[in-house]
């Protein structure tokens, strides 16, 4: 085999080997950013139904009071 052929067949390996890396690592890097916005939108949802829950309750106690204010 010629010179520029081997020199290509290592330059072929060499790109895609690199080329693979650098899709692993992003993978890895765009799960692990998902993750966390995923807690952060747990995090948020469990604010909103507090939230909810408790405009429920305020709801309730304002009718009391306007009962016992009749």
């Amino acid at each position: 085999m010629s010179e520029t052929v081997i020199v290509a067949a290592i330059s072929l390996i060499g790109t895609v080997f690199g080329s693979v890396i650098g899709i692993m690592t992003s993978n890895k890097l765009t799960v692990y950013r998902i993750e966390q916005l995923e807690k952060k939108v747990d995090k948020h949802n469990s604010v909103v139904e507090r939230m909810y829950q408790l405009e429920e309750k305020i709801k309730v106690a304002n009718h009391r009071i306007e009962d016992l204010e009749k």
